[in-house]
């Protein structure tokens, strides 16, 4: 998954519970120009703060590690 697809998937949800980007920065206790960046596909988080939104939003994190064909 890119980041502009994590981003809108957390906008996404975001919109969905009606929580404003300042009041979801401030429950997953981040900075409101990292969760404005992570939502334009403009930061690269670390999965601390993704799991940080996660459990704030009620997603789930899954990471897929691919076998690369040599």
């Amino acid at each position: 998954m890119s980041l502009l697809n994590i981003g809108k998937s957390i906008k996404e949800r975001r919109n969905t519970l009606r929580i404003t980007q300042p009041h979801l920065a401030e429950m997953a206790g981040i900075h409101i120009n990292t969760l404005y960046k992570i939502e334009r596909g403009q930061a690269n988080p670390t999965i601390e703060v993704l799991n940080k939104l996660a459990d704030v939003l009620g997603m789930e994190i899954k990471i897929e590690i691919k076998k690369a064909n040599l």
